[in-house]
């Protein structure tokens, strides 16, 4: 088995793909106006507008609902990371700014437009790099 996606569906998947696109430098590839993945490494992050919701099952996901999931990015400078979305004006909620963690990595913590957590991250430490590793 493997473990491919994270689909989010957005009240405005116009605004939440421009998010995703400039928080990693990734462009989304659309496969229609409702639908689009931006391929991030070994993870795939699918956005769905409310559109796609009745063709699995009517009323199954609720747009901007979570609060229990963060999707987290490992990044090579997340303090460039937290400037350049800062300067983007796309960021309206920073929970933490750059942080030091216990485990070695230095974290970001905002809500993306739709309100989910991000966790944007970069390993400082020789134990946090082996986690990482496969």
């Amino acid at each position: 088995m493997d473990f491919v996606s994270i689909r989010v569906i957005t009240g405005d998947i116009t605004r939440l793909v421009t998010f995703y696109e400039r928080a990693t430098g990734v462009r989304a590839t659309w496969s229609t106006e409702d639908f689009a993945e931006l391929r991030v490494g070994s993870a795939t992050l699918a956005i769905g507008s409310t559109r796609t919701v009745p063709m699995f099952a009517p009323g199954a996901a609720h747009p901007a609902d979570n609060r229990s999931v963060i999707l987290e990015f490992h990044v090579a400078d997340v303090d460039g990371v937290y400037r350049d979305l800062l300067d983007s004006g796309l960021v309206q909620d920073v929970v933490q700014q750059p942080t030091t963690m216990p485990w070695g990595n230095r974290s970001l913590l905002l809500r993306d437009p739709d309100g989910h957590l991000v966790n944007f991250f970069t390993p400082l430490t020789k134990n946090a790099l082996a986690r990482l590793a496969p």
